[in-house]
């Protein structure tokens, strides 16, 4: 099917193809049906007349028979009056069956034998056959015994042909119907298939690209981005996911903007930021002559809020830094027992400071994961300080690991016991600058810390996803790749160590 049909002219297509199939089928069934009723009427117009007659016309003849024999032995002329009757009766049919012949009626060659023997034999009324003594024995009247009863073996041979040919005329007229009901049947399973494979056809059609389509809303509603989809029509389906495609790839291009545009203006921000800082440090420390306690407050409250900027700026160019698939890892084995024991204690400070109890329950003996040491530290690190940042003091935290999927992942798990995110919320929450709503005024941040997380774990390869209860807590789940000693020739055995020592850190608190 031409592919620049539109969804109007495949449906037309469709109904018409089964349509014609229908009306063949049906025109199939008439022509058999005139064939059978052709038959028929040859049976009913022939056979059964030339049947009856035959019939008629062997009574006539054993009437005539007898009747002159009777007529003989006793000389009544109402035997004479009932041959006479038998024999014009006898004649009529015949001549009824000669007519048939002369409208073109296929008759047994008996039939013509019996009419040219019959035309030596001329018929009388009794009362001239009376006045012209032809009624005495051996008159021209009567007809020979030996005539007649050759007359009655070829009608009856006749007859005989003729339910011949009704039989055979029966038996092709069930055969008829028999194909009729074949035919009909294999039209109508033809015309079904075809309107199943039209369903098929359209449904599968359509169905495809609005799958399609629905898969690259996802993505963008949960990636901010989506895989080009491909246009397998010119219809209308096929405009709308070029539609799509011009549209992602123009989010695209303003994703791209926004993301240069806050690169190139944290990088100039930054330098006159650092410019200011440096003054402010400098007055502070009397560099540039004494200062009393009075500026020295307002000279701490301008370095504090510098450093928030500056924060605020080392986060905005980390986010564009870590834009998918513009990472590049130093992939090697990481031991995760002593990457999570290192993170956790470099937040100490804010752990200790809430009074937050926090619990490594990854044993010692897990298996070595394949990554980028340093961006699975700052993963671990955003995870676990985010569920250090929004849980109530004296709340438990946990770090959990799983068992190996079939995919050979670790899946790791940040457990708190933290106010929870509303439902209608979760989809958003690795969106850029996303923050919830309950935290949004009291707490700082920038809501670009789960962006980058997701972006760090796509980039390993990996999968995140979250689990939130209103008033129970939220689970932040991820899976990293197990690593094989296969995957490289060097093990960096330095790694195992990363400071810590294999003995305690169960819980900080």
């Amino acid at each position: 099917m031409d592919p620049s049909y539109g969804i109007t002219g495949k449906l037309l297509v469709w109904f018409f193809a089964i349509v014609a199939f229908f009306y063949g089928t049906i025109l199939l069934l008439y022509v058999n049906f005139q064939q059978v009723v052709h038959l028929s009427e040859g049976i009913v117009s022939k056979n059964y007349a030339i049947s009856d007659i035959s019939k008629r016309m062997l009574e006539n003849l054993i009437s005539m028979e007898e009747n002159e024999k009777k007529y003989h032995l006793l000389q009544r002329r109402d035997y004479l009056d009932y041959f006479i009757r038998a024999r014009q009766e006898f004649e009529a049919g015949l001549n009824r069956v000669l007519v048939l012949a002369d409208q073109g009626v296929v008759i047994s060659p008996y039939w013509q034998e019996i009419a040219d023997v019959y035309s030596h034999y001329p018929s009388l009324p009794a009362d001239e056959a009376e006045q012209e003594g032809v009624v005495a024995p051996g008159g021209t009247l009567w007809i020979p015994e030996k005539v007649i009863n050759d007359w009655i073996e070829k009608v009856s041979a006749a007859r005989l042909e003729n339910m011949q040919e009704v039989e055979a005329a029966t038996r092709q007229l069930n055969q008829r119907g028999a194909q009729s009901a074949h035919k009909a049947l294999i039209g109508l399973g033809i015309a079904s298939l075809v309107g199943l494979l039209g369903v098929v056809f359209l449904s599968y059609s359509m169905i495809r690209p609005l799958k399609d389509l629905m898969r690259g809303i996802r993505s963008i509603t949960k990636n901010r981005s989506s895989e080009p989809l491909k246009i397998h029509s010119r219809d209308e389906l096929g405009e709308l996911a070029a539609a799509f495609n011009e549209m992602t790839e123009r989010l695209r291009q303003e994703e791209q903007l926004r993301s240069d545009f806050i690169s190139m203006l944290s990088h100039e921000i930054r330098t006159p930021l650092t410019s200011i800082r440096e003054s402010v440090n400098m007055i502070e420390e009397q560099v540039m002559g004494p200062i009393n306690d009075r500026q020295r407050k307002f000279l701490e409250i301008a370095g504090s809020e510098i450093g928030r900027l500056c924060d605020l700026l080392n986060h905005l160019m980390q986010a564009s830094r870590l834009e998918p698939g513009a990472l590049q890892l130093n992939f090697a084995p990481v031991d995760t027992y002593a990457l999570v024991a290192d993170c956790i204690e470099s937040l100490k400070a804010s752990i200790e400071a809430k009074q937050v109890h926090v619990e490594s329950e990854i044993p010692m003996d897990t298996p070595d994961v394949k990554g980028d040491i340093q961006y699975l530290r700052q993963l671990f690190l955003n995870l676990i300080g985010n569920a250090v940042k929004f849980s109530d003091r004296e709340a438990r935290i946990w770090v959990r690991v799983g068992a190996p999927d079939v995919q050979q992942r670790l899946t790791f798990s940040v457990v708190d016991t933290g106010p929870g995110i509303l439902d209608e919320e979760i989809g958003n929450l690795f969106n850029k600058f996303y923050r919830a709503t309950n935290v949004r005024e009291h707490l700082d941040g920038v809501g670009l810390g789960l962006s980058i997380t997701k972006n760090i774990v796509e980039a390993h390869g990996g999968a995140i996803w979250v689990e939130s209860h209103v008033g129970q807590g939220t689970t932040f789940s991820f899976t990293l790749p197990l690593f094989f000693p296969a995957e490289t020739t060097v093990r960096d055995k330095g790694l195992k160590k990363w400071h810590v020592k294999r003995t305690a850190l169960r819980a900080i608190q």
